[in-house]
């Protein structure tokens, strides 16, 4: 039993890695901020729920078998709410600050939340002494 619980785990455990890897691309590879939000979020949350069952999975039958399973389910349950909440309050918070979305994105949230435009008249000086030198 234990030897295919170890199976198991090291798959879940592959197959979590391959989902992080690939949210890790969409980050890069994915033109605006939305798509990548969406990319990284989806494949980071399963990746990441798939190490921790990974982990519950290959802790069965061990000494330290409770803790880790109560470890891993809270961490699974934290994951699962946090991360899609976090993305929705970023993309939420580009999107009235002005950020467009890619030009091939049917964009029909723009008839519910009013979106500032961005002031790009507004520019940042750099100072003339360099900061913490004392004349």
């Amino acid at each position: 039993m234990n030897d295919i619980a170890i199976i198991i785990a090291g798959i879940l455990i592959g197959v979590g890695l391959a989902f992080d890897v690939f949210g890790c691309v969409g980050l890069v590879r994915l033109p605006d901020v939305y798509t990548r939000l969406q990319a990284s979020t989806k494949c980071v949350t399963l990746g990441t729920c798939l190490i921790l069952l990974g982990a519950l999975v290959g802790s069965i039958g061990t000494s330290a078998a409770w803790p880790t399973i109560a470890k891993a389910l809270l961490c699974i349950v934290f994951v699962l709410i946090t991360a899609p909440t976090g993305a929705h309050a970023l993309a939420r918070g580009a999107y009235k600050d002005g950020i467009k979305p890619s030009p091939s994105v049917v964009d029909k949230y723009a008839k519910v939340v009013p979106v500032r435009e961005p002031d790009r008249s507004e520019t940042i000086e750099a100072p003339d002494e360099p900061a913490g030198k004392d004349s």
